[in-house]
């Protein structure tokens, strides 16, 4: 069943003390203003994880996710962290592909298809995040190359497997630039990814398929781009370090 869910990215951001004064912020906002049945998910740099989690009550509709992790369970991989660390440290969800770990860290289809395995291996959930450059969009191959990153990375995954993936459109050319796609832009490729999973998967999964929208969203443009068919929420950047904002765009969905 599809869920609507708002995950905040806090990238490489804030000291512990900062971290936990925020996430208490949101935490209190959540309990107090916050009424739906939508889905909040924060994902800290990996110190915060466990303090964070210990936070949280087991009927929160919080969640806590991390920014990434290694493709292996264990082994001699200096400074990177396997997703059942993440588990045992209190994370249920995991960012795979986000467009910084794609460039700046060369991370191919080969190695996210990996990472997807070993995340859903320790039971965690993925938030897979696809999308295209600003060249590729210029010239007019960005349908190409969504499809590409979803079929080489995702579409080796049995039925149940897949099932329990969430998906992120982040147009590339729109994270930390101020740019915004529009709603419309953002709808057309939201049900084009969806139309790509019906063909592979079936038309129920895909329906019951949770697609964010990943992309300079904040609280003025938000309820546009949440009112979208396709469009099942925001993977938040910037706005999610203030905890008013990321609690307005939340509050979308109980609108």
């Amino acid at each position: 069943m599809r869920k609507n869910i708002v995950a905040g990215n806090w990238k490489m951001n804030l000291n512990h003390a900062e971290g936990l004064q925020l996430f208490a912020e949101i935490l209190n906002l959540v309990n107090s203003d916050i009424k739906g049945n939508q889905e909040v998910v924060i994902c800290p740099p990996f110190v915060h994880i466990s303090s964070l989690a210990q936070l949280l009550k087991a009927d929160s509709n919080v969640s806590v996710g991390a920014q990434n992790c290694h493709q292996a369970d264990s082994g001699a991989y200096t400074g990177e962290i396997s997703a059942s660390m993440l588990k045992s440290s209190g994370a249920t969800y995991v960012i795979i592909g986000h467009s910084e770990r794609r460039a700046f860290f060369a991370e191919d289809d080969l190695v996210l298809a990996q990472k997807l395995d070993s995340v859903l291996k320790n039971e965690l959930t993925p938030i897979f995040c696809i999308g295209e450059t600003l060249e590729q969009r210029n010239a007019g191959t960005h349908f190409d190359v969504i499809e590409s990153q979803l079929k080489e990375a995702s579409f080796h995954l049995n039925d149940g497997q897949f099932r329990q993936l969430v998906l992120a459109y982040e147009p590339v050319w729109a994270i930390g630039t101020g740019l915004t796609a529009t709603p419309e832009q953002a709808q057309e490729v939201h049900a084009f990814i969806r139309s790509k999973v019906s063909e592979h998967y079936g038309a129920e999964l895909a329906n019951d398929l949770t697609i964010l929208y990943g992309g300079s969203c904040n609280p003025k443009n938000a309820a546009d781009l949440f009112s979208q068919a396709d469009i099942d929420g925001g993977l938040i950047g910037g706005a999610s370090l203030k905890a008013l904002d990321f609690i307005d765009i939340i509050k979308v969905f109980n609108s």
